[in-house]
């Protein structure tokens, strides 16, 4: 049973791989969706410990990508230090990425590991990732420039 439910698993996310992909042809790596983290707040992780939809008329263009922020001071921190609350590997999926393609996120499946931001598929990936997390960073870590050049040429 494990093996079918690995194998199934697989192939979900080989076929998310393939949409997102289309998804982000020809846009910036932070633009999976039509806003960033799909219009949560990247402050509010870090200071509220949760997602936080923000305000469509509390936002910040970065990186070629709309921000939305639930408060002007989460905005005015955000834009004093981006890259301290941005998701790494463009807020494409944490685990995705240690497996060399991007995903989609969701803005529910989230982690904050040494004071980095990561984002993962879905809650259930999220488990997946977990498992191994430093192991799996690393491996992102790794695939992240590659991944980034190739989606920076499409």
């Amino acid at each position: 049973m494990n093996v079918l439910k690995h194998t199934l698993a697989a192939a979900i996310l080989a076929a998310s791989a393939l949409a997102s992909a289309a998804a982000v042809a020809g846009t910036p790596w932070f633009a999976t969706e039509k806003a960033a983290i799909a219009g949560a707040d990247p402050v509010a992780y870090f200071t509220e410990g949760k997602a936080v939809i923000g305000r469509k008329d509390i936002t910040h263009d970065w990186m070629g990508v709309t921000w939305h922020f639930a408060s002007a001071a989460n905005k005015a921190a955000f834009e004093q230090a981006p890259a301290k609350y941005a998701p790494q590997y463009g807020g494409f999926c944490a685990w995705a990425v240690s497996e060399g393609y991007t995903a989609r996120i969701d803005p529910e499946a989230w982690k904050i590991v040494d004071g980095k931001l990561y984002l993962n598929y879905d809650k259930s990936i999220q488990s997946r990732w977990s498992l191994d997390q430093s192991g799996n960073i690393a491996k992102a870590d790794g695939n992240w420039p590659g991944i980034r050049e190739k989606l920076e040429k499409e």
